[in-house]
């Protein structure tokens, strides 16, 4: 079955055309809400704006629902809790309207400083006013920015160019690293007292709302300027208004206000007010930027694929380029890890060794716990509820790492104990191979291996002697599952073997069965590693 992506608002044709060859697309509005509610019934993943509400009730109509997707930054229009309650995931586009934003906050102190939109106003009045415009110049002033996260960087280089001094506040920036960028860090008071141009781009946190109030705007130059294109509400409003009105701050440049649709407000009087409706990101570049990276992100999703910009994923942010290949191994090996076992162990070791691990590989431990409860549990295991299934059942998930891995460039172990003691252990790596990654198997338990993980893959425990590996090739045979390669490994002539299959089909359980005896095995596992 074709997977279902429903569009519930406008996107960009070119964000259309990444989906369309692969999915099948649908279209409804989605500020009609009985439509959408029916239109999800049907849907895999879901693609919004700002308008739609994807609350738990829209969850609870969308039994298919892998992915929720947000063509924008914020997610205020996402139940999140819900959907990681659901198992799904639920992806915006962070980074596609950074440009314009950083943008928009310098259209703003520009306009702020030069009084723009007042001059223009009165031009088409009919008035020749020059000399009740006259402004400042930008050059050779002092530019506080407040946050200096992405926007505040982009903002920042862009105001060097006009020959600022540039300072900044921001608890969670190293000094050197702002000092690279030729920004110096200061406390916000002291910004607040040396800042000509203020421009705010901290994030809205409990800590940052009211961020700058009736206090803060006390200490400020007279003659300073405030520029917000961040988000409203980190400026007390009321405040502002207050300050320009004693002529304590010498204008505004606003674009987000702490209530939106923002139609009424005190600032709004003042004719040293730039006031826009929330433009930072509407440019057609950010409405592009943001329906391409959601529209990729649904795709992998909707491929059982790890996707960065994941806001409910415990493991976030770009993954290395060395450690993406393993995000299919980690998987497969919890997912043997658990037929083997015959059930999740109390608590899992997933072990990394190899080079791989100067890079982040915290996200492998992730990846192993979605297959540790693949097989397990009725509900669909994603990338977004498999902690929650691990901590439901008591299950202790550890990453360790260890930068040598022998004979390997990198090895991934999958280790816990059974509550009767047995320790179960399985091991794997990736292997080039006519220009694609193998995912392989290199031991289960101290049973060495060279097999690919990949079909359906049979085990079976048994006391090594003659005339065994016949006899379940013949039982197989007879029973119509075609053998696609096998492999024995065993300790010793005569002791304990590990014999492993990869067949062409599924097998039952009550086949499985009986297969085991048909060779007198103590113990036998299958699992299906296809569909991926």
């Amino acid at each position: 079955m074709v997977p279902v992506v429903l569009i519930a608002e406008e996107l960009a044709p070119a964000a259309l055309d990444v989906l369309t060859n692969d999915f099948d697309v649908r279209h409804v509005d989605g500020t009609d809400r009985s439509a959408l509610l029916a239109a999800l019934a049907d849907a895999d993943a879901v693609i919004v704006r700002s308008a739609t509400q994807v609350d738990a009730e829209a969850l609870a109509a969308g039994p298919r629902l892998k992915v929720v997707a947000r063509a924008g930054v914020g997610l205020d229009n996402v139940d999140i809790a819900a959907a990681t309650a659901r198992g799904v995931m639920v992806v915006n586009a962070p980074t596609s309207n950074i440009v314009s934003t950083a943008e928009q906050a310098v259209a703003l102190l520009l306009a702020v400083a030069r009084h723009t939109a007042t001059a223009s106003a009165s031009l088409k009045r009919g008035e020749w006013k020059r000399s009740k415009f006259t402004g400042v110049e930008v050059h050779g002033k002092t530019v506080g920015i407040v946050g200096l996260g992405r926007v505040g960087v982009l903002f920042a280089l862009r105001m060097i160019a006009f020959g600022t001094q540039i300072i900044a506040y921001d608890p969670y920036v190293q000094p050197a690293r702002a000092a690279q960028l030729g920004i110096r860090l200061v406390g916000l008071d002291e910004l607040l007292r040396e800042s000509d141009f203020i421009s705010i781009h901290a994030v809205k946190t409990p800590e940052t709302i009211g961020l700058i109030g009736v206090n803060e705007l006390k200490m400020v130059k007279p003659d300073v300027r405030i520029i917000n294109a961040a988000r409203g509400g980190l400026i007390d409003e009321a405040a502002l208004a207050e300050a320009l009105a004693e002529g304590r701050v010498a204008g505004v440049g606003i674009d987000v206000y702490a209530k939106e649709p923002c139609t009424d407000s005190p600032l709004f009087a003042f004719d040293n007010v730039v006031a826009v409706p929330h433009l930072g990101a509407s440019t057609v570049e950010a409405q592009d930027k943001a329906g391409l990276a959601v529209a990729r992100s649904v795709k992998l999703a909707l491929q059982g694929e790890f996707v960065p910009d994941a806001a409910n994923v415990q493991v976030g942010g770009v993954v290395a380029e060395e450690v993406r290949p393993l995000l299919p191994l980690a998987e497969r090996l919890g997912k043997v890890f658990t037929a083997v076992a015959g059930g999740v162990a109390a608590s899992v070791t997933i072990e990394v060794r190899g080079e791989v691990v100067g890079n982040d590989v915290s996200v492998l431990k992730l990846a192993a716990t979605k297959g540790l409860f693949s097989a397990i549990v009725e509900d669909q295991v994603s990338y977004v509820n498999a902690p929650l299934f691990a901590a439901d059942r008591g299950v202790e998930v550890e990453l360790v790492t260890e930068p040598e891995a022998e004979g390997h460039r990198h090895i991934v172990t999958v280790r816990g104990a059974k509550p009767n003691g047995r320790v179960v252990t399985v091991s794997g790596t990736v292997a080039g191979s006519g220009g694609r990654d193998v995912v392989k198997l290199t031991a289960v338990d101290d049973f060495d291996l060279e097999l690919d993980a990949e079909g359906v893959l049979l085990f079976f425990r048994y006391s090594d002697r003659p005339g065994v590996v016949g006899t379940i090739g013949t039982f197989l045979g007879q029973a119509g599952v075609n053998i696609a390669a096998m492999q024995v490994a065993r300790r010793a002539a005569g002791g304990e073997a590990l014999m492993t299959l990869t067949v062409d089909s599924a097998v039952s359980a009550e086949l499985l069965q009986q297969a085991a005896a048909s060779i007198g095995a103590t113990a036998s596992a299958s699992v299906d590693l296809t569909g991926e």
